[in-house]
């Protein structure tokens, strides 16, 4: 069973995410006010996120501000423009020039640059060069030109594309990549204006269909149901969701896609907040390539094209599986109109395995709980990449993100017999590059309230001596980061590390502040030198935690506009003041990174590959909140509970 809420819900809450209506209205509102010249695109119009004061403050009923925050390039006039629109008052209540940056590419720039490729006369003639003379079988990939201190290309809004060829309508192009052809485009005048024709290289020799047909498929599977006869245990109001004990509200924008909002929850009927805001940031995926046709393979997703703007349609036993809620979610188009994106985002419920159990050999007595969990996410396709975003919610109090990356590798030809150095073959002359996808999460804590701190904590092994006497001690040091100097670290999994964000202002019955832990996954640090161009416009990778006081204009790890920008923004810039961070409003970042090298079985479809963290309570609860989770019916005479009470 598929649930989907109704569309043209009324406005319960300050943090609802725009409507289809009201972004419309927005940029009506604009072009009514302020002169837009005729070549202007809207970059992106989300919601502008009202102060915290107001969303906190806020009872059911209450009138509040609706405001729309709008991100717009004029083409001919090569200039950014942000403006917020009060719809409540239906007026312009901001209006900027932003000089000397480049916002994201818009979708509608993707299509137009790749038909410009297409028309152009020394592309064809490159293309002829390669055996192709049937260029609407060519796939064209616009990617980002990044920022290389290249004089030329300094105020131009540039893209780099890259080129493929289908041998049919419906082949898989990437398997055939054109290598040593780059096609630059400026994105303002719609025109080619450099072809990068390097050395001839053959086309690979295999097709790479995924198709069952093409791949064939097993015949020994049998079928899994997952079913509730009953309907599933959360509530849904809008965009506030009950589960369990937990309570919280869903966003949605083209840049960051979901975004969580007021996590709480409730503790012996007291609701205990966790976080005020959630969401993944920025992302970059650099490559290690040296060669020209690579270098510049270093895609920021997020702030370069907007995941939100990418979100597939879920359908469900395909993206997700079991009792499902959707809800939509709407962008914009280049033109100001709104796009709905149906069943966006995935909502469902989880068997986990065990929760908790004990088995009393002494008396046979037997009590186990099994897990369940909340799970919310989106899926965004980035060209030739899928990434899967899950947020995920315990009875045990803890939080969970995963990133689940699968698609196609970005990839090259290579001769017959070579072997390049900075990737690995996987088919006949087709190399996949070495590269890292790193992700960064903001995550506004608000644990038991605002004023929050953070600790580090390392396990330590105690020296020899007389209270060591057969050396196996060892204790945990926590130590606070008092500024943002202080509070820009890695990880160690060899001291156990961990950070924890405690309430000083409020301790549990032993006496200790309540606190929520970050609990590093796997992780990796970026491979570049440190005068790296890369490496200076997403400075944020040199470290997996920062912490920063908060600044409600501090909303992204690579700044707000890392396309083509020099670098230096964002958290390296945000640090800069040292502010203090003991007992006041924290934001924490975490960057996390998964790191690839290109092996066969990646191709042609990558397994899912996972990444992620946990937070996870630290005498947050008074004991094991998951104590009242139910025992399971008994399924074919077993029984999860034997019967002894007390």
């Amino acid at each position: 069973m598929v649930a989907v809420p109704e569309q043209g819900l009324r406005l319960s809450h300050p943090l609802e995410p725009l409507s289809a209506d009201e972004v419309v209205r927005a940029c009506a509102i604009l072009r009514e006010q302020r002169p837009l010249g005729p070549r202007t695109r809207v970059v992106s119009v989300s919601l502008h996120e009202p102060p915290k004061e107001v969303v906190l403050g806020y009872t059911p009923g209450a009138a509040f501000e609706r405001e729309a925050f709008i991100v717009l390039i004029d083409s001919e006039a090569r200039k950014t423009y942000e403006a917020v629109v009060s719809l409540t008052r239906g007026e312009v209540v901001r209006w900027e020039h932003i000089p000397d940056v480049q916002p994201a590419i818009v979708l509608d720039e993707f299509f137009e640059c790749e038909a410009a490729v297409r028309a152009d006369p020394r592309w064809q003639e490159a293309m002829r060069k390669r055996g192709v003379t049937d260029f609407d079988l060519a796939m064209v990939d616009p990617w980002s030109a990044g920022n290389f201190g290249i004089e030329d290309e300094k105020g131009r809004r540039l893209s780099r594309t890259l080129t493929w060829i289908r041998r049919a309508p419906n082949d898989n192009g990437y398997a055939r990549p054109i290598e040593n052809l780059i096609t630059v485009v400026d994105l303002n005048e719609m025109k080619v204006i450099a072809v990068e024709d390097g050395e001839v290289v053959p086309l690979p020799p295999e097709d790479a269909n995924y198709s069952p047909e093409a791949a064939g498929t097993r015949n020994d599977l049998k079928p899994i149901e997952i079913r509730q006869p009953e309907g599933p245990s959360f509530q849904v109001d809008g965009h506030e969701v009950r589960w369990q004990k937990w309570r919280l509200r869903l966003g949605f924008n083209p840049r960051e896609g979901l975004v969580l909002y007021t996590v709480s929850y409730n503790d012996q009927g007291q609701e205990r907040p966790i976080l005020y805001r959630a969401s993944i940031v920025d992302m970059v995926v650099p490559y290690g390539d040296p060669r020209p046709a690579y270098f510049r393979r270093n895609a920021f997703d997020v702030g370069e094209y907007g995941i939100g703007n990418l979100a597939n349609q879920l359908v469900n036993g395909c993206d997700c599986l079991g009792e499902i809620y959707y809800f939509d979610a709407v962008i914009n188009d280049s033109r100001g109109g709104a796009i709905t994106l149906k069943n966006a985002i995935c909502m469902h419920e989880e068997d986990y395995g065990i929760l908790w159990k004990h088995y009393d050999w002494r008396t046979d007595y037997t009590e186990v709980r099994r897990s369940r969990r909340l799970v919310i996410s989106f899926i965004a396709t980035v060209g030739n990449y899928e990434y899967g975003f899950y947020w995920y919610f315990y009875q045990d109090g803890t939080i969970q993100l995963e990133v689940k990356l699968t698609g196609i590798i970005s990839n090259g030809a290579a001769k017959p017999g070579e072997r390049p150095k900075w990737g690995e073959l996987v088919a006949p002359q087709v190399y996949g590059p070495n590269h890292q996808h790193f992700f960064c999460a903001r995550l506004d804590m608000m644990v038991d309230g605002l004023n929050n701190s953070v600790y580090e904590v390392n396990s330590v092994a105690d020296p020899p001596g007389p209270e060591n006497p057969y050396q196996n001690a060892f204790h945990a040091e926590a130590t606070l980061l008092a500024r943002e100097s202080e509070a820009q670290r890695v990880i160690d999994p060899f001291s156990g590390r961990y950070w924890k964000v405690v309430n000083p202002s409020k301790t549990n019955r032993l006496g200790q502040p309540v606190a929520y832990k970050l609990v590093p996954g796997e992780n990796v640090l970026p491979f570049l030198g440190p005068d790296s161009p890369v490496l200076k416009r997403a400075g944020f990778m040199t470290k997996h935690l920062w912490v920063t006081r908060y600044d409600r204009n501090e909303k992204y790890a690579a700044g707000d506009y890392p396309n083509q920008h020099p670098g230096g923004e964002g958290l390296p810039k945000y640090v800069q003041a040292n502010r203090p961070l003991d007992n006041t409003e924290v934001v924490v970042w975490y960057t996390f990174g998964a790191h690839h090298i290109p092996r066969p079985e990646d191709w042609p479809v990558m397994p899912v590959a996972s990444i992620g963290f946990h937070l996870k309570p630290v005498g947050f609860f008074e004991r094991n909140p998951g104590l009242d989770v139910p025992p399971t019916s008994p399924v074919h005479g077993a029984n999860c509970h034997n019967g002894h009470s007390g």
